[in-house]
């Protein structure tokens, strides 16, 4: 990645810790503000317990049916008990695999080249030491997220039905690919910056669903106040790095936004679709079901409201300023 020698930008005072007085990593930097400084005694790979099935769950679902998109549909709901059961079990499964690749194959590569200083962005000493916090938040939702899944294919003895990449990942390899060896670091760097500042619905509301087997609803509401602190952090960091970045360079990173926004939040609709041939539907079946499910105007409905503040932290940057970056997020069906 290229950067200039702009100055990293000011940021929000968001927590009221102190800025440190050595943050020398960064040229004039006019303090960092760390969302860490209760790191220590919140983080849930410090503060909470192993989360484990409990006797009795079976009676629960693994996961909330209005959260599931193939489980709104009349087909789903009118198989028998044990086939709709799996459905939500499925959806889970693919929920804590993209978890896991999500965090070990992207994120906790960003959050070790800050805290190594090796990303070509100028940040303070204390936000490098922060990065280091990420990198073990992010490992531990990896762990828990792969201790759940094996609870529950013991527990059940459902065998996940996983595609061998989640469909993110593939679409970031190719947007990479197209971009090229010169902005593939930039992309990355910037799918990281998204997909850590969108809000998750699921994570979000599947843990005040009381419903929902308690060690499900748990490990999403460890994962949901760990990445309220994330979100905070990479707010911050994208200042520093929007500031680094030449006008040229600023372009091309906001024009990857909204490709990026969805990368993250589109739905596997292969491995949906390769799910429901699995239970005995036809391929034409399957790809009715999906469709009806998952029309193009509810994805792009669900991709503009989970990126509220995402949107909105780019757009208090300017980079919606310059006419064609607006067009491609109109394009996208985001602003």
């Amino acid at each position: 990645m290229i950067l200039d020698s702009a100055s990293p930008p000011s940021q929000d005072p968001e927590g009221p810790e102190k800025p440190p007085a050595d943050a020398r990593e960064a040229p004039q930097d006019p303090g960092y503000n760390s969302p860490f400084r209760s790191w220590d005694a919140r983080a849930s790979v410090r503060a909470t317990e192993r989360r484990q099935l409990r006797e009795g769950d079976a009676a629960q679902p693994y996961f909330s049916p209005e959260l599931v998109p193939l489980a709104r549909h009349k087909y789903i709901q009118d198989l028998r008990p044990d086939l709709y059961d799996e459905v939500l079990i499925q959806h889970l499964y693919r929920y804590l695999d993209f978890t896991m690749k999500l965090e070990h194959l992207v994120v906790n590569r960003t959050a070790l080249g800050i805290a190594q200083g090796t990303i070509g962005v100028a940040v303070p000493e204390d936000m490098r030491f922060d990065a280091y916090k990420v990198y073990c938040d992010e490992a531990y939702h990896a762990l828990f997220s792969m201790d759940l899944l094996r609870q529950v294919r013991r527990r059940t003895g459902i065998q996940p039905r996983l595609p061998e990449l989640p469909y993110f990942l593939r679409r970031l390899q190719e947007l990479q690919e197209a971009a090229g060896p010169g902005r593939r670091d930039l992309m990355e760097l910037v799918f990281v910056i998204v997909s850590e500042t969108l809000i998750s619905g699921s994570l979000m509301e599947l843990p005040q669903d009381g419903d929902v087997v308690p060690a499900v609803r748990e490990v999403l509401r460890d994962h949901a106040l760990d990445e309220g602190r994330h979100h905070t952090y990479f707010a911050i960091f994208l200042k520093y790095l929007w500031g680094q970045l030449g006008p040229a360079e600023r372009r091309i990173a906001a024009l990857m936004v909204p490709q990026l926004i969805h990368a993250f939040l589109r739905p596997d609709t292969d491995a949906l679709r390769a799910e429901l041939k699995g239970y005995g539907f036809t391929e034409d079946a399957a790809r009715q079901v999906v469709a009806e499910v998952l029309p193009e105007s509810l994805i792009r409905e669900s991709a503009r409201s989970s990126a509220t503040q995402t949107i909105r932290m780019f757009t208090a940057l300017g980079a919606l300023d310059l006419p064609e970056v607006a067009a491609e997020f109109q394009d996208h069906g985001l602003i």
